[in-house]
């Protein structure tokens, strides 16, 4: 069986959540992996990794804050309330993947089918997603560096699609995978904050 597990690219690691035989996993990785193929509703869905996503939104957020008027508010006092703000967005996303590489499963944000647990621990005791609030805390701390009013619907952009075409897709693939443990959690921590 366990030739099976690495001919299809399944880890073989038994979650502490699911509570299920090795058979069941496989039949559950399978599921849910099926599941994401016939489900994905829209071309975009897990094609663009949430990094990705939010550098571009930056470099476009830069770019609208060289072509408009930026707000005239002291310099020194909103610097440093952004890269407060990008350095607490930043502590978030590493704990985050600190917490995904302890439980061993994947951070790829693409390949969400690899996941061979889900997380409950750490910085996913507050969020479901706290690397996607760490990155949009990122560029609401970079929209205030910036200081051009038009910049600040760079965050709003972020949220708006991580949560479609992200986050949704996600929470099917989970559902799939994990059953009534991932149902339990929904219940009990919220999507972002």
């Amino acid at each position: 069986m366990n030739g099976l597990f690495r001919l299809f690219g399944q880890s073989t690691s038994v979650t502490a959540h699911a509570h299920t035989s090795t058979p069941d996993i496989w039949c559950q990785s399978m599921n849910a992996t099926n599941a994401m193929r016939q489900e994905r509703r829209h071309p975009l869905e897990n094609r663009v990794p949430p990094p990705l996503a939010a550098l571009s939104i930056g470099g476009t957020m830069a770019a609208i804050a060289w072509f408009t008027p930026a707000v005239q508010v002291g310099s020194s006092g909103r610097f440093a309330l952004g890269v407060a703000l990008i350095a607490l967005g930043v502590l978030v996303i590493v704990q985050g993947a600190r917490t995904f590489w302890r439980n061993e499963t994947t951070i790829d944000p693409v390949d969400i089918g690899r996941a061979s647990s889900f997380v409950t621990s750490g910085v996913f005791r507050y969020s479901r997603n706290p690397m996607y609030v760490g990155f949009t805390a990122v560029l609401i701390g970079w929209a205030v560096c910036l200081a051009a009013p038009w910049a600040s619907l760079g965050p709003v952009a972020f949220v708006l699609f991580t949560d479609r075409f992200q986050i949704i897709p996600e929470e099917r693939l989970m559902r799939a995978k994990f059953g009534q443990a991932y149902e339990d959690y929904r219940s009990q921590v919220r999507r972002w904050l």
